[in-house]
């Protein structure tokens, strides 16, 4: 099956310290590493990894961090294909906690996908299952040529009044910046998840059916949660995607998540295929 992301990225500076800085505090990091991130290239390596390769319509700038998260997604079997801005590549700095928690500052323009970029966009027709978290109105209206849309509640701003019929949106329940209001998306979606970590979450659709899904046990002990809800979104886009029922969908959801949260940085321990 061909799966596509639409989205933004950024240039991500890790720093693992034991708590996050307080005001006037000094600290010496344990570690720090850096890679392209942002929600979607967490998501389009994770489906890369349970599909065999993904699509990613991006952004960057002209600048050394634009070509260097390039080459890193398609090292990690990414078919990037990205407009090039004036404006800078965007970053960010990641504390990770030793509980694994994060705290996230970017720093710069967040840079999206257009439809009038000269991106092959006539390629998501054969997409079977597209995730969107960023783009302008003409790029999630190219993402609904996918089978399955599954969007992201922090693009809210850009889904409320487009009129663009969604199979799935998903976003934390305790987040405030993911809150979810089933008054601005009209048609409603056919799926509406909220997720709550390690306690599951809650599901909903559109015809009225709902329940909670289980987290799942996680594979190995939690290194940093960095990338957990967006690789939980593309375990979702690929299960509905595959034609799996709400359940089977959110349980390969869930394994998506609990075995991001085990590696350092989002992609080291991702689901593989071969775990499906």
């Amino acid at each position: 099956m061909d799966v596509a992301v639409v989205g933004h990225l950024e240039w991500v500076r890790f720093v693992r310290v034991e708590h996050v800085p307080r005001a006037g505090e000094i600290m010496h990091p344990e570690e720090s590493w850096e890679l392209a991130g942002g929600g979607g290239p967490v998501a389009a390596v994770q489906l890369a990894k349970l599909a065999g390769s993904c699509a990613f319509f991006t952004a960057v700038g002209d600048d050394d961090l634009g070509r260097r998260s390039v080459a890193e997604l398609e090292r990690l079997g990414v078919r990037v294909h990205a407009a090039v801005r004036g404006a800078p590549t965007r970053q960010a700095i990641t504390f990770v906690d030793v509980d694994g928690e994060r705290a996230i500052t970017t720093l710069g323009e967040r840079l999206e996908s257009r439809a009038d970029d000269p991106l092959p966009w006539s390629d998501l027709d054969r997409a079977g299952a597209v995730y969107f978290t960023a783009g302008d109105l003409g790029a999630l209206r190219a993402a609904r040529r996918g089978r399955v849309l599954v969007a992201t509640t922090r693009a809210m701003d850009r889904l409320a009044g487009s009129k663009v019929a969604l199979d799935a949106v998903v976003g934390s329940a305790t987040d405030p910046s993911e809150r979810y209001d089933p008054a601005t998306l009209v048609p409603a979606p056919r799926l509406v998840v909220r997720t709550e970590g390690q306690a599951g979450g809650g599901w909903e659709t559109a015809e009225g059916r709902g329940g909670r899904y289980p987290a799942v046990p996680l594979p190995a002990p939690i290194s940093d949660l960095y990338g957990c809800g967006d690789s939980f979104a593309a375990g979702l886009t690929f299960g509905l995607g595959e034609g799996r029922d709400v359940s089977d969908a959110l349980d390969l959801a869930a394994r998506c998540g609990a075995w991001c949260a085990t590696g350092r940085g989002p992609y080291e321990g991702q689901l593989a295929s071969a775990e499906r």
